[in-house]
């Protein structure tokens, strides 16, 4: 049975769906993103670490406790940057030894890499998502502004897009990894059946946990397509 696993993806590939999924089982973990830069001091406050220069070494162990369930399985979400940034806090120096710095932090682990298909639909829902701070549905952070059309913004974000999933599939060849690998696009379609399929990849038993259970809605509406369908009309002229 593996003992820790980390969900690898880029923003707005359904990831945050597929760690409520998960953390639904009670069988996989309670995956969130414990280690993004932005939040830490968020979860450092929760689990009563002192700060803001806190012992990175106190925050890891609380992550480790707070993210694993009874049978020993500890999960998170890792997004190409963040992975970068927890292995130099874990072994500043120590360039080109990834794997090892994880796994002397986390035990064996094992990886599932979380993409999207459609690339224009992913880069269309990250605009949408950092004009309005609303990242997950009836997100408290979200505000009241308008989305508006952005052309320029979406060839970034499209362009950002592809450079993280390289980097992702060049680090896996790197180590050897072979991560289980999903789609957005089977992940919505099966919500129970890839969930499955994750815990199967784990070694663990998926009748043996609790019902499958989202915990996130989908955001995409009308608007993103019509802003999908634009930016391929505009952008073949």
């Amino acid at each position: 049975m593996t003992e820790s696993y980390f969900i690898c993806a880029t923003p707005r590939t359904g990831s945050s769906l597929l760690l409520g999924l998960l953390a639904s089982t009670g069988l996989a973990g309670i995956p969130e993103s414990y280690f993004r830069q932005p939040d830490q001091q968020l979860w450092a406050d929760r689990w009563g670490i002192p700060g803001p220069a806190f012992a990175y070494r106190a925050f890891v162990h609380a992550a480790l406790q707070a993210g694993t369930t009874p049978n020993g399985v500890f999960g998170a979400k890792l997004m190409w940057g963040t992975l970068d940034e927890l292995v130099a806090k874990l072994a500043p120096r120590t360039a080109g030894r990834d794997l090892a710095v994880l796994e002397a932090a986390f035990g064996p682990v094992r990886f599932v890499y979380l993409r999207r298909e459609d690339e224009l639909a992913q880069a269309v829902s990250w605009l949408r998502a950092e004009q309005t701070s609303t990242w997950r549905a009836g997100d408290p952070g979200g505000t009241a502004a308008e989305p508006h059309y952005d052309e320029a913004r979406i060839t970034e974000l499209l362009g950002t897009v592809a450079e993280h999933t390289a980097a992702w599939r060049a680090w896996f060849a790197r180590y050897g990894i072979t991560p289980h690998e999903i789609t957005y696009e089977q992940l919505t379609a099966d919500l129970a059946g890839t969930t499955r399929g994750v815990l199967t990849f784990l070694g663990l038993d998926p009748e043996a946990g609790r019902p499958i259970q989202p915990r996130h809605r989908r955001q995409a509406d009308a608007l993103n397509e019509e802003w999908g369908a634009r930016y391929r009309t505009e952008t073949a002229r």
